[in-house]
């Protein structure tokens, strides 16, 4: 969200674009040093929100004693979600860079991609140590890898799977998912079997087949 305006900013000041009806061109905008600071601050909470969250999720799902059930996630879903998290860690460095070769103002706003590409390597590396996991609760599942998913049992309705995806529906319309293939196909049983016993049978339509 934050990506568009700051790069069209970028090169709006890099490039000294004019724009003829206020009579201003990208070199004499008026307060850029704080604007572009502004922005690199907020793409920053942005990022620092995102890994939090995440960190602190692989930090509750690895507490495996406090689960009924916890396991790693599949082998396959690991590997894509290295892959996805290096494509990350590349895709910022490089708008990082870019930012600031267009714009050397732009410090700010590619110093907090740089922050979010650093993150994303640290976070790769430190799944390849089985701490990438899916566990269920006595309230919740979760599903901790690249993204936190969080599914909690409170106005659950139905559980059902489609193709590649699990889905939980609620009241009042709200659908979550996850991806069934985080789970090893050897654990889906047991995983069917423990979840089953967290929900009341007669308020949640509970569907056992998991593609």
């Amino acid at each position: 969200m934050l990506f568009f305006p700051t790069m069209a900013l970028t090169i709006f000041v890099g490039f000294d674009l004019p724009i003829e009806i206020i009579k201003m061109s990208g070199h004499n905008l008026p307060y850029k040093d704080y604007i572009f600071l502004g922005m690199g601050m907020l793409i920053l909470i942005v990022i620092l929100r995102r890994s939090i969250r995440r960190w602190m999720g692989m930090r509750i799902v690895n507490q495996v004693k406090k689960f009924k059930w916890n396991a790693e996630v599949s082998k396959e879903r690991k590997s894509r979600v290295r892959v996805y998290l290096l494509l990350e860690a590349l895709v910022m460095t490089f708008v990082g860079v870019a930012l600031y070769q267009v714009c050397e103002t732009a410090l700010a706003p590619g110093i907090a991609f740089g922050i979010g590409a650093l993150d994303s390597i640290i976070f790769a590396i430190a799944g390849r140590n089985g701490k990438y996991r899916v566990g269920i609760s006595s309230k919740a599942v979760i599903v901790a890898d690249r993204e936190v998913i969080l599914l909690y049992f409170t106005g659950l309705r139905k559980i059902s799977a489609h193709q590649q995806t699990t889905y939980f529906d609620y009241i009042k319309g709200l659908q979550l998912s996850f991806p069934t293939d985080c789970i090893q196909e050897e654990e889906r049983e047991e995983f069917l079997k423990v979840l089953e016993e967290q929900i009341d049978p007669d308020r949640v339509f509970f569907s056992k087949t998991m593609g």
